[in-house]
C-alpha cells in the first residue's frame, strides 16, 4: 500500500478522478455529491484536532482556551498573548508580552473543515465572517502544508499557535492546550475525551454515515473530534483491487483497535463496522453487477 497524506481536498479529487483506489477525508461528503460522483463513503477511525502552542515555560495542557478565545485569536482580534481575556482565563500561567503568531493549513484539509466547523458553532462572528470548509479565507496568519507543515511551523516559531491532529502534536513534542467543551468543562485531548464525543453518534442519520462530531454534549467530550471517512467508487473498474481495499479495512476493523489506541485514535464500535461491511456487499459492484465484497 502507498498512502500519501496530501490533505482531504486532494484525496477527494483523486478518488473522483479514479487515480487512486480509495480516498480519505475528514470532511464527510454530502449525499448529493456522493450520488453525483458514484461514490460510497464510510467512517474508518475517530480522532481529535488540538490547538498547539510554542510558549516558553508553558507545558502541554497547561493553557486553557475557550471557543470564543480561539475564534478571536484566529480572527485577529486577540493579537497578544498577554491580552486581558487570555490572562483572565489563565491566572496561573505566565503569558508573554508578545504578538501571537497564527498558523493554519495552506492546503484543502478535512482538519481545517473540523476546525472551522467548530469555530462556526462557538462564535457567531466567525460563522458570519469566515465560515467553514476545507479551505477558507483566513483573516490572519501563515499557512503550512499538511499537519506536518503546521506542526513544523509551530515547533520553529516562538509564540505561535496552530491546529493539528493530536497524534502530530505528540509526535512532534508540541504543547497542546485544554479546551472548554459544550458542557462548560475544560478537557484535555486523550482517548477518553475523543471516545466520549463519539459515544452518542447516530451514524445512520447522515448519508455515507457522514456524522460531524464537533462540539458534542457531555462533560468529558473533546470539542474538536472527527471521524476520517473513506471513499470508493460504487462501480469497481478493478474489482480485485477494490476487494483488496475492503480486505485491508476489514482487517483494520478486526485487528487494529490496539494500534489505533496506541496512535491516539479511537476505533469504531463493532456494530458500526458490521454495518459498514454490509454496505460494502450491497453498494459496491463490478461492471457486471456482482458484489465485490463476498464475505
Amino acid at each position: 500500500m502507498n498512502y500519501q497524506s496530501i490533505g482531504s481536498g486532494g484525496g477527494v479529487k483523486q478518488i473522483i478522478a479514479k487515480t487512486v483506489d480509495f480516498g480519505a477525508t475528514d470532511d464527510p461528503m454530502p449525499g448529493e455529491d456522493l450520488d453525483k460522483n458514484g461514490l460510497m463513503q464510510f467512517p474508518a477511525v475517530i480522532g481529535g484536532t488540538v490547538a498547539v502552542v510554542n510558549l516558553a515555560g508553558v507545558a502541554p495542557g497547561q493553557l486553557k482556551l475557550t471557543g470564543d478565545l480561539l475564534a478571536n485569536i484566529y480572527l485577529g482580534k486577540i493579537k497578544k498573548w498577554n491580552d486581558p481575556a487570555l490572562v483572565a482565563a489563565n491566572p496561573d500561567v505566565k503569558l508573554p508580552d508578545a504578538d501571537i503568531v497564527v498558523v493554519h493549513r495552506s492546503d484543502g484539509s478535512g482538519t481545517t473543515f473540523g476546525w472551522t466547523n467548530y469555530l462556526s458553532k462557538v462564535s457567531a462572528d466567525w460563522k458570519s465572517t469566515v465560515g467553514e470548509g476545507k479551505a477558507v479565507k483566513w483573516p490572519v496568519g501563515q499557512g503550512g502544508k499538511g499537519n506536518e507543515g503546521v506542526a513544523n511551523y509551530v515547533k520553529q516559531l516562538a509564540n505561535s499557535i496552530g491546529y493539528v491532529e493530536y497524534a502530530y502534536a505528540k509526535q512532534n513534542g508540541l504543547a497542546h492546550t485544554a479546551l472548554q467543551n459544550a458542557a462548560g468543562q475544560f478537557v484535555q485531548p486523550e482517548y477518553e475525551s475523543f471516545a466520549a464525543a463519539a459515544a452518542g453518534a447516530d451514524w445512520k442519520s447522515a448519508p455515507g454515515m457522514g456524522v460531524v462530531l464537533t462540539n458534542q454534549p457531555g462533560a468529558q467530550s473533546w470539542p474538536v473530534t472527527s471521524a476520517t471517512f473513506i471513499l470508493v467508487h460504487k462501480t469497481a473498474d478493478n474489482p480485485a483491487k477494490t476487494k483488496e481495499v475492503f480486505d485491508f479495512f476489514n482487517w483494520a476493523f478486526a485487528k487494529g483497535t490496539d494500534s489505533a489506541r496506541a496512535l491516539d485514535y479511537v476505533a469504531l464500535p463493532a456494530e458500526v463496522t458490521q454495518a459498514i461491511a454490509a454496505q460494502w456487499k450491497t453498494d459496491v459492484k463490478s461492471a457486471d453487477g456482482k458484489a465485490v465484497w463476498q464475505q
